[in-house]
């Protein structure tokens, strides 16, 4: 039986879950695609992730599933949506993980002036190192979690300090260098930083109390994402003004802050948040594969091995092609962030059949939300589509091939459709 989980290492996980190493590149990216106007996105995307934050929560209450999304959306829109929903999920684990880890071993390699090939040995270190975390047990997994989320927020505050005491008026002007449309643009590359909830969302089964537990666990991790992610996007435009493009704005933060063993501590920073972020999804993923594979016999707190080969092969095979040159780390990150994008649109559309008052109202919203995020994302939705298609045909033939069985039509052969044969004539 699964050991249950207290408010704070809860918390932990939902925080791990929602912060990435994307952290530590996003403020940069989003400062060179819209400039200081970039703040306006992160503080956008929050509003949507606090949406998110009760409209999970609120279903975690009412609809407990210790399968997340998939018990979700099957309640809600059906068994079809829910296969789609659910493998367009796992997909997204199997093709974020590589990346993610590549995020946090380019960053590194970035600061120490290696290559390419160098930033992916290290990723692969770091998908082999959590891997093998996961496969300790959840209990284990909230225990290394808790405490890569306080590493973090130490990190980030001494970066946000430091960059303070170098703010500067002028760095804000002009507001929006590239056009207020800009803001828009630079909010689908930047959702990488706020998907999570549905990672989690499986959680909410180790609940002794999930009516009073996840409403505090929610609010903690809103206060600690919103205080993390404003802070650190606005000190990164005010301190580093023409900088804050760059690929590594918290290591110069970092090195305003204590100087060059800020570039140090912002490699290792990389490599925590990549393991806590790949940690907390994998252990929330593991009781949704499960369900999926009923017929493989493992324990419920670790991911199937099969969840592990597939995550092996996808690394593998980007890990191959980003060293060789074949393939840029930055057309693949929206790649993943489409597909939760996609579990997300799944989740508020179900939430707006089965909850009632304002939650109803707010799932109805973030979905508006994200849909129009999903449109910026452009082509990298492509696989997202194709695998919530894939998926939904499955269970429709599936279920069909099911009721077909249990109904099953006369025969053309069968007696009752053969003409009655006359007798023959007696001689």
């Amino acid at each position: 039986m699964s050991s249950p989980l207290t408010v704070s290492r809860s918390a932990a996980m939902y925080v791990g879950a929602l912060l990435g190493p994307g952290l530590l590149m996003l403020p940069g990216l989003t400062a060179s695609l819209a400039g200081p106007a970039s703040v306006l996105t992160w503080a956008a995307l929050l509003v949507l992730s606090g949406l998110l934050g009760w409209v999970f929560a609120a279903l975690g209450i009412h609809v407990p599933s210790a399968t997340g999304v998939r018990g979700y959306v099957a309640l809600g829109l059906g068994r079809g949506a829910s296969a789609a929903t659910s493998w367009t999920f796992l997909a997204g684990i199997v093709a974020g993980t590589p990346i993610v880890c590549l995020i946090g071993g380019g960053y590194v390699a970035d600061l120490a002036g290696a290559g390419r090939v160098t930033a992916c040995l290290i990723a692969l270190a770091i998908m082999l190192a959590v891997l093998a975390i996961t496969s300790r047990g959840l209990r284990t997994s909230s225990t290394i979690q808790f405490g890569l989320v306080l590493l973090l927020l130490a990190v980030v505050a001494v970066s946000v300090v430091g960059g303070a005491f170098a703010a500067r008026a002028e760095h804000w002007t002009p507001f929006a260098p590239h056009g207020w449309t800009a803001i828009g643009t630079a909010a689908a590359p930047l959702m990488l930083s706020f998907v999570g909830w549905e990672a989690a969302a499986p959680l909410t089964s180790r609940l002794t109390d999930p009516r009073h537990q996840l409403p505090r666990i929610v609010a903690i991790t809103l206060t600690v994402t919103s205080l993390l992610y404003l802070s650190l996007a606005a000190v990164t435009v005010a301190a580093l003004g023409p900088d804050a493009g760059s690929s590594t704005p918290v290591a110069k933060l970092l090195a305003l802050a204590i100087g060059p063993a800020g570039v140090v501590l912002a490699a290792a920073s990389a490599v925590v948040l990549t393991l806590g972020t790949v940690n907390a999804y994998l252990s929330g993923a593991a009781t949704l594969a499960h369900s999926l594979t009923p017929r493989v016999d493992h324990s419920p707190d670790t991911p199937p091995r099969w969840l592990n080969l597939a995550i092996l092969a996808s690394g593998g095979v980007l890990f191959g092609l980003l060293g060789a040159g074949a393939l840029e780390l930055e057309s693949l990150v929206s790649v993943p962030s489409a597909m939760f994008l996609v579990v997300y649109l799944g989740c508020t559309a179900a939430a707006w059949k089965l909850l009632s008052g304002k939650v109803r109202i707010a799932a109805a919203v973030a979905f508006v939300l994200v849909l129009a995020i999903v449109a910026f994302t452009a082509t990298a939705a492509t696989p997202a589509v194709a695998v919530a298609l894939l998926a939904w045909l499955n269970e429709h033939r599936a279920t069909r091939g099911t009721r077909d069985r249990s109904h099953p039509r006369p025969s053309a052969r069968s007696s009752a459709d053969r003409p009655a044969r006359c007798p023959a004539p007696r001689t």
